[in-house]
């Protein structure tokens, strides 16, 4: 394979593109690409407070990267899940990404501020740990940016996860998930923190390829919680049907945002209030956070009391 800008010998194929690139180039490319995300979709304006959520995997860390080489003013959030070595290994590569470049970090330990790692948490509260997990970060994340008095929270969700996402929420007819998912979720609330995903249009194996070619040290292995999970197997379907047709993914995930999207979106956002308990923004008198908090609360106390 030669490369599509120099004809140098190529070092990663894009296949729905039907392109290959050098090393250099494919920077190039993949920077373009989370650039031009964030300029059409009008993600943020320069001079933006950004809180970037970061995992220690390959995505979020890339993105931080490109937003650090960018020059926005950029702090990592990572929410300590307590998953024992896989929670210890993410933080220690969170952490020294941000030192090696200098970058400000927030960490959010979920056991030290409400008492019980995300397993403890989930089992609790009668809650699969995925879900539990992504409630969770969500409302951390809207919690710390709104704290810190930063405008914008932007994830490391990617064209592969964004698809996956689509095709469980269309499968089960999940409406109000589907009107909400878009590369922005704006302010509807004063207390709601605009929310973005810079990688919509690139796929997770070109993030992994950009994070190595930038020397981005990252977590490889998966959260052990996430075996047998529902979006691992959309995941895997959508890989089949890239394999049999290039550009897939793409095609899917951007028609939904041009075509039906728009349409279920024309009713406008739900109505919100604040929480009863915690104050944040929600369509109920309590927040899911703080029900999930408490039945978890509820249930270890009980457990506490009856042993002997």
């Amino acid at each position: 394979m030669r490369c599509l800008k120099c004809r140098g010998a190529a070092a990663v194929e894009v296949r729905r593109h039907r392109a290959a690139y050098c090393a250099p180039h494919f920077l190039e490319f993949f920077e373009a690409q989370v650039h031009r995300a964030i300029t059409t979709q009008r993600m943020f304006r320069p001079g933006e407070r950004i809180l970037v959520a970061v995992s220690g995997g390959k995505d979020s860390l890339a993105l931080w990267e490109i937003l650090l080489r960018r020059g926005d003013d950029a702090t990592g959030l990572h929410v300590d899940l307590g998953i024992a070595d896989y929670s210890q290994e993410s933080r220690a590569r969170t952490e020294e990404f941000a030192r090696a470049r200098g970058a400000r970090l927030i960490v959010a330990d979920l056991r030290a501020e409400y008492g019980m790692d995300i397993g403890t948490l989930a089992e609790a509260s009668n809650r699969a740990p995925c879900s539990a997990c992504g409630l969770s970060k969500r409302y951390l994340f809207n919690k710390l940016a709104r704290d810190g008095d930063f405008t914008v929270v932007a994830t490391g969700h990617n064209l592969d996860d964004e698809a996956a996402v689509l095709l469980g929420n269309l499968l089960h007819w999940n409406v109000d998930q589907l009107a909400r998912q878009a590369p922005v979720l704006e302010q509807t609330h004063p207390h709601l923190v605009r929310r973005v995903k810079p990688l919509y249009r690139t796929a997770e194996r070109e993030s992994a390829a950009y994070a190595l070619l930038r020397g981005i040290d990252y977590v490889v292995e998966e959260c052990p919680h996430s075996r047998g999970a529902r979006s691992l197997l959309h995941k895997d379907v959508l890989n089949r049907l890239e394999a049999a047709s290039a550009g897939a993914k793409q095609a899917f995930y951007w028609g939904f945002l041009d075509r039906l999207a728009p349409v279920l979106r024309a009713g406008g956002p739900p109505a919100l209030r604040p929480c009863g308990q915690c104050g944040q923004p929600t369509t109920a008198e309590v927040c899911a956070f703080c029900r999930m908090t408490a039945r978890a609360a509820a249930r270890l106390s009980a457990r506490a009391s009856s042993l002997p």
